[in-house]
């Protein structure tokens, strides 16, 4: 009986095994294809936050103050005298998020040394222009209203 079972198995051919490798081969590559084919035809959705978005309210920033939202990579600026405007905090030379240096009272991009007052305006370093300055209002609840898509002038601001 022992001989019977060693002359059911048969050696595994080279033939076979070839055939059984580049059969692998042929359906890794093809279930590759579908793959990167289905990833190239779905839709590639940016999610970024809104373009309008509430500030917070007026009591939220002291006179004098200039505050970062990271998540919408603005500066909130509240002047001395009561005026609110709000200056982009991405640098205008490659895009690095510029931070507030109170020490020195200017907003300084640690990327490559860009420096701009706080109005945005440019004093130093390799950037080509000044900050934006996005349009602010204030809703009747007292919120302040920032839309990055309305880039403003110099002279716009929000008198409160």
């Amino acid at each position: 009986m022992a001989d019977t079972k060693k002359e059911d198995l048969k050696p595994i051919t080279r033939r076979y095994f070839l055939e059984a490798i580049g059969g692998g081969a042929i359906g890794i590559a093809g279930t590759g294809s579908i793959v990167l084919t289905a990833q190239f035809l779905s839709p590639n959705v940016l999610r970024e936050p809104p373009s309008k978005f509430k500030a917070g309210s007026v009591e939220d920033f002291p006179a004098g103050s200039v505050t970062l939202n990271k998540e919408q990579k603005v500066f909130i600026i509240r002047h001395n005298e009561g005026y609110f405007y709000t200056v982009s905090a991405v640098c205008t030379h490659l895009g690095c998020i510029a931070n507030w240096k109170s020490e020195e009272g200017l907003i300084a991009c640690p990327c490559h040394g860009s420096k701009f007052d706080r109005e945005g305006r440019l004093i130093e370093g390799p950037a080509p222009r000044p900050l934006q300055r996005f349009s602010m209002t204030m809703d009747d609840q007292g919120q302040l209203i920032v839309d990055k898509g309305v880039v403003v002038g110099e002279e716009v601001f929000l008198k409160v």
